[in-house]
C-alpha cells in the first residue's frame, strides 16, 4: 500500500513538473520526491502500525508493594527514635504530649523530599517502584506496559499529603480529645454522645472500606490503600532491570554475635567465679593502687564478719556462712586472698582456739 502510494506520488510529481511534455516521453522525477512522499505518508503509517497494538498486561508484585509500605513505616520509626534522643535530657514526658505532631512532621518531611519532587519514598525506591498517574491509561496508545506513563500531578501530590499527613493527624487528635473528654460516657450531654457515636461509625465504615480494598488489591494487585485508589496513583516498576545487590554483612555480623552469646551462656555456668576472680585479682587496678589490704573484712562479702571463722591452713578470716557455703559448693575451694586450698575451718576467738570443723 505504501509502495503504491509512493509510486503514485512520484508519478503525480513528475506529471506536474513537466506538463508540456508528450505522453510518450516522461521526464524523471525530482531527487527529493521520495523523501517528500515518505514524510507525507509517515503519520499514516504510524497510525496504522499502532492501531493493531494492544496494551501489554504487566502485573506488579504485591509483595513488593506491601514491603515498600512496611519499609516506609520502619524509616519513619527510625527518624522518630533519633529525634527523641535529641530531647532525652529535657523534661520527661514532654514529647509524649506532642507525639501526634511529631509523627505528622516526620511524615511531612518524607513526603516533601520524595513524592513532592517526583521521587519515590525510601521503601518504594528499595522495591524498584514508583507512583504513576493511572488516568494516563485511559489515553489509548500512550501506555502499553507497566514502565511507561507520567508521574503524579501537582494536585495528586497535594491531596496525597492532605490525606496521609493531615488526615491522619486530625483523626488521631480527634480520637485523643474525645477520649480525654469522655464523650462516650452515658452521663455526658447528648451532643457529645452523638459526636462519639458518629466518630465510631465513621471509623467502622473506613475499616470496612479498607478491608474491601485489601481484598481487591490481593486479587488485582492495584492500589494498596484507599488514598491511592481515590487519587488513581498506582505503583509500577521504576526500571525494567534491577540488579540484586544485597549485602549480607549485617546478617553475618548478627549471626556471629548470636553464636558468641550462645557460647558464653553455655560456658559461664561451668566456670568457677571465685577462681576467675582470683585469677584476675593481680591485674585489678584497685588492688594494685591500694598498698594495704583490710584483713578484718570477709573477702567474699567484703563486710565485717559477724561470726568470724578462719580458713585453714592460711588463717584468713571469713564469715561463717560465706566460708561454709563455698566449702560445700566446691570440694577444692581455695582461699580468695592467697589461693591456697582450704582443708578446714576454725572458729576465730581472740586469745583462744577451737577445734577444726570440716
Amino acid at each position: 500500500m505504501v509502495i503504491q502510494s509512493l509510486a503514485a506520488a512520484s508519478a503525480g510529481s513528475s506529471s506536474s513538473s513537466s506538463p508540456s511534455t508528450s505522453t510518450s516521453h516522461l521526464s524523471p522525477p525530482p531527487q527529493d520526491a521520495w523523501s517528500l512522499a515518505y514524510q507525507r505518508l509517515l503519520p499514516r503509517w504510524k497510525s496504522l502500525s499502532q492501531s493493531h497494538l494492544s496494551p501489554i498486561p504487566i502485573s506488579i508484585s504485591k509483595v513488593n508493594q506491601v514491603d515498600a509500605a512496611r519499609l516506609d513505616i520502619e524509616m519513619s520509626a527510625m527518624l522518630k527514635e533519633q529525634l527523641v534522643k535529641v530531647f532525652a535530657l529535657m523534661k520527661p514526658g514532654m514529647l509524649f504530649q506532642y507525639e501526634a505532631e511529631l509523627d505528622a512532621f516526620l511524615e511531612f518531611l518524607i513526603w516533601r523530599f520524595s513524592i513532592w519532587v517526583d521521587k519515590p519514598t525510601p521503601g518504594i525506591a528499595l522495591m524498584n517502584l514508583r507512583y504513576r498517574d493511572e488516568r494516563a491509561m485511559e489515553i489509548p496508545g500512550k501506555v502499553r506496559t507497566g514502565l511507561e506513563g507520567p508521574g503524579l500531578t501537582v494536585a495528586q501530590k497535594i491531596w496525597y499529603c492532605v490525606a496521609t499527613v493531615g488526615g491522619q493527624y486530625i483523626w488521631t487528635r480527634l480520637q485523643s480529645f474525645s477520649a480525654f473528654r469522655r464523650w462516650g460516657d452515658s452521663e455526658q450531654r447528648s451532643l457529645a454522645r452523638q459526636a462519639w457515636l458518629l466518630i465510631q461509625r465513621i471509623e467502622g465504615i473506613y475499616k470496612a472500606a479498607a478491608f474491601g480494598n485489601l481484598l481487591i488489591f490481593l486479587y488485582t494487585g492495584r492500589y494498596r490503600n484507599l488514598v491511592e485508589r481515590v487519587l488513581r496513583a498506582r505503583l509500577v516498576y521504576g526500571s525494567p532491570n534491577m540488579n540484586r545487590a544485597v549485602s549480607f554483612e549485617y546478617m553475618n555480623r548478627q549471626l556471629v554475635w548470636n553464636e558468641f552469646s550462645e557460647m558464653l551462656l553455655l560456658l559461664l555456668p561451668l566456670l568457677n567465679s571465685s577462681s576467675v576472680r582470683n585469677f584476675l585479682r593481680p591485674f585489678s587496678k584497685e588492688k594494685s593502687s591500694s598498698s594495704a589490704e583490710d584483713d578484718s573484712a570477709c573477702p567474699i562479702c567484703l563486710a565485717s564478719p559477724t561470726i568470724p571463722f578462719l580458713a585453714l591452713p592460711c588463717q584468713h578470716r571469713y564469715c561463717y556462712y560465706c566460708l561454709r557455703t563455698r566449702c560445700m559448693a566446691a570440694q577444692s575451694f581455695r582461699c580468695s586472698r592467697c589461693s591456697e586450698p582450704v582443708v578446714a575451718m576454725q572458729r576465730y576467738v581472740e586469745g583462744t582456739s577451737a577445734n577444726p570443723k570440716r
